[in-house]
């Protein structure tokens, strides 16, 4: 009786709403996470040196 009550058992919700997520593809720019982050960097530096330069 116990391995049967082990098949009926629910999924956790919290994981099939997140796969089906990054299913989804949407139109729009494509942006590397390299990019963002190198660009987040160079505005930082930028701002950084302005304000000791200025």
């Amino acid at each position: 009786m116990s391995s049967r009550r082990r098949r009926e058992a629910p999924l956790p919700a919290s994981s099939a709403g997140l796969l089906r997520f990054f299913e989804d593809e949407t139109q729009g720019i494509k942006v590397r996470p390299e990019l963002v982050t190198g660009l987040s960097i160079a505005l930082i530096v930028i701002a950084i040196l302005l304000d000791v330069l200025l």
